[in-house]
């Protein structure tokens, strides 16, 4: 795609940059570690209950993507390396990439520790352009931390974070207004955020491939359709997303959770795994800064079947030991299990003038 600046045609129009690391966790291990430079790598357990958090791009040629499990990731890459995740370590990281933003514009939203967006309408001008400052941002961004980012630059946040995916890894694409729309009508339906694969695979089941079959239907067939989420389709289709970059939201929920090398059914030893997951979770709450009055369990059984159990409180759970205590009984009050337990996890929610973006639950 072309990086031609977006012109000031429209004078209010918006300057969006959705800035992503590329492979953010495993491209940190590598810099950090010069035994693992070009090699396939996943950060995560390598155990046979552990789940990829992230892989390199070497282990991503073989296949290899976040969010599998091990073992089907060794099996696709024997020769992968397993790299125990040091968020601590990305924190840090994220934290100087955030005040190189901070350096063009107030107005940023990060998404989770290695992308955000940035409204950089304002401050274009004394810099030249949002692709100028999209390029000196993933300049800086290499001179201070040795990493590499992907840019996408327009007038929207929809188009914007697709276009940072575009020329991955070390990338940059700029979309202006005048090609927002041919721009989305060309891509595939699956690559819109919000549609993930089941949709998309049902989509394709009523002919709808392609951003241009999204928009030659009607409003009234999506509705009919789709639901609630066919305005968002409608617009989506034409290039059209009026939400504003949102920074300093406050966090609808905060957690973490832990998968077992092997099914527990036991009530000590799963409240023994609980406690791990609390420490874990309320580690972040303090750095949050936040109290919550609703605590939610959440069991994973040995068939994939999920529940979750949760209470609300007429007060902010207090600290710690009440955090544990309300998760502890949110477990008792479910024994004896119908199944053994592969993961469990804990979260606090309910924040006094929340406004909502979830933390990204730990592995």
């Amino acid at each position: 795609m072309s990086d031609e600046p977006i012109s000031d045609e429209a004078p209010r129009t918006r300057r969006i940059i959705h800035v992503d690391m590329d492979a953010f966790y495993a491209s940190v291990e590598q810099r950090d570690d010069p035994a693992l430079r070009g090699k396939p790598v996943a950060v995560g357990g390598g155990s046979a209950r552990g789940v990829v958090a992230a892989a390199s791009y070497e282990a991503r040629v073989f296949g290899v993507r976040s969010a599998m499990a091990s073992v089907t990731a060794r099996r696709r890459c024997p020769d992968l390396l397993f790299v125990k995740p040091r968020f601590d370590v990305y924190k840090a990281v994220s934290n100087e990439i955030r005040e190189i933003f901070a350096g063009f514009t107030d107005l940023i939203e990060p998404l989770s520790l290695d992308e955000a967006y940035l409204d950089v309408t304002d401050t274009v001008a004394a810099h030249g352009s949002a692709t100028a400052i999209a390029q000196a941002i993933r300049a800086a961004i290499r001179a201070r931390t040795g990493l590499t980012a992907s840019a996408g630059v327009s007038y929207n946040k929809f188009i914007a974070k697709i276009a940072s995916d575009q020329n991955k890894p070390d990338g940059l694409c700029v979309i202006p207004p005048h090609r927002g729309p041919d721009f989305v009508a060309a891509l595939p339906v699956k690559r819109f955020h919000g549609i993930g694969p089941v949709t998309a695979a049902r989509m394709a089941r009523l002919g709808i491939e392609t951003g241009a079959d999204l928009r030659a239907r009607p409003l009234a067939w999506l509705q009919a359709e789709f639901g609630k989420a066919a305005d968002y389709y409608h617009r989506a289709a034409r290039g059209e997303d009026d939400r504003p970059v949102r920074p300093n939201r406050i966090s609808k929920s905060v957690g973490a959770e832990r998968t077992f090398d092997t099914d527990l059914t036991a009530l000590p030893d799963l409240l023994e795994r609980l406690d791990v997951a609390v420490e874990a979770a309320w580690a972040r709450v303090e750095r949050a800064g936040l109290r919550g009055r609703t605590v939610t369990l959440k069991v994973k059984f040995a068939d994939f079947r999920q529940i979750t159990r949760a209470r609300s409180f007429a007060t902010p759970i207090a600290g710690r030991a009440a955090f544990a205590e309300a998760g502890a009984a949110l477990l008792a009050a479910l024994m004896p299990l119908p199944l053994g337990v592969r993961l469990i996890g804990l979260t606090l929610s309910g924040f006094d003038g929340e406004e909502e973006r979830q933390l990204g639950l730990g592995l």
